[in-house]
């Protein structure tokens, strides 16, 4: 029997391979408490500062519940990287399909099909629209084409060496990159200059270079490829580990 398996490889159009760890019910569900509790806070709030103010305050409370429940994770998802309090705090976050960010018109439709979610009663529609989809995908996150997915932790670059960046002459698949930028950070610390060299030679015909001069220009990569944010961009949604 195969292994469950949440990670999907969408390539972009500039050949770029995404990997997305999807994330499944039971993180999303605590994702939703802790932002239900969030909420529910802001509600005692508002109601402790409406009661004195009588009916005003009564239709200025409905009015604030209104708002909160429907454009609170739409603001967060759109200008907060696809993620709301509870799902940033789980290193959760919301993406397209194609691995792009969350728009305006997919986080309004996927967040206002909620309503549809819950039926019959505390999202039993979604729960079972998620357990019969690879993706995990709700109700909302079909029609709107998203997808929730681990977020990367921030590369560092405190520990390449401090060469000049290099661009790559050519795209080259997320494995790849990554294992350009991990022989930068060990190389120095971990291996012997003839060793690293070694290893360096390996890609000659990606560095056009041997020896210690191959070395040199795979740091060069490895700080161009961080500091152009190349991983950043194409891989904001991909976790380093799968649920």
């Amino acid at each position: 029997m195969s292994l469950i398996d949440t990670t999907r490889c969408i390539e972009t159009p500039e050949g770029i391979e995404l990997h997305l760890h999807v994330a499944g019910p039971v993180v999303r569900a605590l994702a939703w408490v802790l932002d239900f509790i969030i909420r529910l806070i802001l509600y005692i709030g508002l109601a402790y500062f409406s009661d004195p103010l009588g009916d005003f305050g009564t239709g200025l409370m409905l009015i604030s519940i209104f708002l909160l429940e429907w454009f609170y994770p739409v603001l967060f998802e759109v200008y907060n990287h696809g993620a709301t309090p509870g799902k940033h705090l789980l290193k959760l976050r919301v993406l397209r399909d194609v691995g792009l960010p969350v728009d305006w018109s997919a986080s309004m439709l996927r967040n206002i099909l909620r309503a549809a979610d819950f039926l019959p009663f505390f999202y039993g529609f979604g729960l079972l629209s998620m357990f019969l989809n690879q993706d995990f995908k709700r109700l909302g996150d079909i029609a709107a084409g998203t997808v929730v997915v681990y977020q990367d932790e921030p590369l560092k670059t405190s520990s390449l060496p401090n060469v000049p960046p290099q661009a790559l002459h050519f795209p080259l698949p997320l494995q790849e990159q990554r294992a350009i930028i991990a022989f930068a950070e060990r190389a120095p610390k971990a291996f012997s200059l003839e060793r690293a060299e070694e290893l360096a030679d390996i890609v000659q015909p990606l560095t056009g270079r041997s020896g210690k001069a191959g070395v040199e220009t795979l740091y060069q990569l490895a700080n161009g490829l961080v500091g152009e944010k190349l991983l950043d961009d194409s891989a904001d949604g991909m976790p380093e580990k799968p649920q």
